[in-house]
């Protein structure tokens, strides 16, 4: 990269060379995330006269907004989009002094859910007519990838009113059968609460709530999924048990009981994922996928959550998926080494088994 190369250049270079985020921070040069890694785009480190020009070109972009918003509060988030590249999503900050900003790219193309190597059954979510769907994992896990792709074929297949709640947007949808409305929290709306209650009110078929953080958020996601709508969101939980635990745990000790009772009858699938590295230097996502019927509603209202993980591993013919058999499997496509297979998986020893008499 040449010094006099600008802003609107990088984010172009960005965009083709498919980063999903941008990295200025003094004392490193212009840096992208793609497939999970940190990639350098030359090798001059920039200088903390050079972070603070960069800083200053896109908050000329983002339509003159207020850079007063950093240099006096030290943080500052916003989107913005380039006409004919994509949509930006920045977090401006302060480091050691100088100015320094993450840009998450906002794709127009959405991915292929099949190089994803996502199932068929969570793609086959998107018929669900109402209810809670949940897509857990740690941060980074590519949930919001999974959503994005299963909201895409609500988009094409069905003729409903999405309303997406996000922070931030991460791919934007063009209404095809559907209408997608996208509202990105703190840009368009103060908080999910406020937007949740106020969606309730729009007409919504399917409502995508990025994530459920705290009580009032799961209460009020779990009183529209017993109105009629289909709700999807995001913990950061890993495995089943854990998210169902996760959402009971955040309510008071004398509602858990009741909670226990409304989960039983508004939850409807629960898919659990992590990023396991390939052979081939990229990342590919590993599914625990649980499809809730009505043995697992007994276990959830009776307080037996533990008792899920057999149940998951007995029902493969009901299209429920442990994340050991998605190891198991990506190991046999030659996707994924024996190595990650083992260490990834949530039950080394009888993995080691398997692995054995493949």
């Amino acid at each position: 990269m040449e010094k006099q190369m600008d802003v609107t250049q990088i984010l172009k270079e960005a965009v083709g060379r498919k980063a999903s985020d941008v990295f200025i921070v003094a004392g490193l040069p212009v840096s992208f995330k793609i497939s999970g890694n940190i990639q350098r785009v030359d090798e001059e480190k920039l200088r903390p006269e050079h972070t603070e020009q960069l800083v200053k070109e896109i908050y000329t972009l983002a339509h003159n907004r207020d850079i007063a918003s950093v240099t006096k509060g030290g943080d500052d988030d916003f989107s913005f989009s380039i006409p004919g590249v994509s949509r930006f999503r920045v977090s401006a900050y302060k480091q050691r002094g100088s100015l320094a900003a993450v840009i998450r790219v906002v794709t127009f193309e959405l991915p292929d859910p099949k190089e994803l190597c996502i199932p068929d059954v969570v793609l086959g979510l998107a018929g669900r007519s109402k209810g809670l769907v949940l897509v857990t994992g740690p941060a980074g896990s590519g949930k919001s990838t999974t959503l994005a792709c299963i909201i895409d074929v609500i988009n094409r297949t069905r003729s409903a009113h999405v309303i997406t709640l996000e922070d931030p947007l991460e791919y934007l949808h063009l209404h095809k059968k559907s209408i997608v409305s996208q509202r990105e929290v703190m840009t368009d709306t103060e908080s999910y609460v406020k937007a949740l209650r106020a969606a309730l009110r729009q007409s919504p078929d399917v409502i995508l709530l990025g994530e459920m953080r705290d009580y009032e958020t799961i209460n009020v996601a779990m009183t529209a999924a017993e109105t009629g709508h289909l709700i999807f969101s995001t913990l950061h939980t890993i495995g089943v048990a854990n998210t169902i635990d996760r959402i009971i745990d955040a309510f008071p000790p004398n509602q858990q009981h009741q909670i226990r009772v409304q989960l039983a009858m508004v939850l409807q699938a629960v898919v659990s994922q992590q990023l396991i590295p390939t052979v081939d230097g990229k990342v590919v996502p590993a599914f625990e996928v649980m499809l809730v019927n009505g043995a697992i509603r007994n276990m959830i209202r009776e307080s037996k959550v533990h008792q899920i993980d057999s149940v998951i591993y007995s029902s493969a013919g009901e299209g429920m998926l442990s994340m050991d058999q998605s190891l198991l499997e990506l190991y046999r496509r030659g996707i994924i080494s024996e190595r990650d297979a083992l260490t990834y998986s949530a039950n080394q020893d009888m993995m080691a088994k398997k692995l054995k008499a493949l």
